[in-house]
Order: structure tokens, then C-alpha cells, then sequence
């Protein structure tokens, strides 16, 4: 695990969800269920925040929960040495759309992890039904002090 962890508790679920507080995914009530090395799953109960005027979930939401889930992974998912990551590319494509209510799952797996680079894929789904919302890629550059 890399040296950004100096609890390794903080790589936890737990960890990772309070990690969140008072940023973006906290603020969205993101949730991580389930995060170990190249791998995580997280949710979000949609409401009305994650909304778009049109009465349904706002693309950037769902973008949202998709990169997120992949920069966790990211995270805990380091080279040794690493300092951090920042993402350099994404990519997604919406297949469906959710509504208040309704639960939507994600599960990020690493795909590429290389010593300067990270690459992510990521699905988001209708809890009750399984059905895919969207397909999510990208690129995580990974830092090292200097």
C-alpha cells in the first residue's frame, strides 16, 4: 500500500467514506461499500441533489460516483513511493438513467497498474435490476514527491 495511508485503516471502507466528508462525493452521500487493492464498490441512493431539471439523474452525478470509485482504487491501489494521482483522461458512455429513489451501484476495477500510470474501468447499474446507467473509463497519472 502506498505511503499516502499512514493508518491502514484509512484504505477501508470506513476510512474511504469518512475521507469524504465535506468534499464532492460526501456531499453527494456517495457510499464505499467494498475497497481493496485494484477493486471497489460504492453506491449512491439517488435524491434530489443528484438530479437534472429534466427529472432525471444529472449526468455529472453519475460521473460523480464512476470517478470516484476509480480514485479510490486509484488510491489504495499505488505503486510503493507513490504520493498521490491525478486523473489525466476519462471517458463514459449513459446507457440508462436513474430516478429519486432508486439505488445505483458502481464497481471500479483496475485494468492497467503501471508505475506512472493507472487505468480504470467502472460500472454503473440500477441496484434492482442490474441494469447498466453508464460505462466509465480513465487514466490516473500517478505523482511522486519530489
Amino acid at each position: 500500500m502506498a505511503d499516502i495511508f499512514p493508518d491502514p485503516a484509512d484504505a477501508t471502507p470506513a476510512g474511504l467514506n469518512a475521507m469524504q466528508q465535506g468534499f464532492l462525493p460526501g456531499e453527494l452521500e456517495l457510499e464505499v461499500l467494498e475497497a481493496r487493492e485494484g477493486y471497489l464498490r460504492s453506491q449512491v441512493t439517488v435524491s434530489q441533489k443528484h438530479m437534472a431539471p429534466n427529472g432525471f439523474m444529472h449526468a455529472a452525478s453519475v460521473i460523480a460516483l464512476l470517478d470516484s470509485a476509480a480514485g479510490y482504487g486509484c488510491r489504495i491501489s499505488l505503486p510503493q513511493g507513490a504520493a498521490g494521482f491525478t486523473t489525466i483522461e476519462l471517458k463514459s458512455n449513459f446507457l440508462g438513467t436513474a430516478r429519486i429513489g432508486e439505488t445505483v451501484l458502481c464497481e471500479a476495477k483496475l485494468v492497467h497498474g503501471g508505475r506512472m500510470t493507472q487505468v480504470w474501468d467502472a460500472t454503473a447499474t440500477h441496484a434492482a435490476t442490474g441494469k447498466a446507467i453508464a460505462l466509465f473509463r480513465c487514466t490516473q497519472m500517478v505523482l511522486y514527491p519530489r
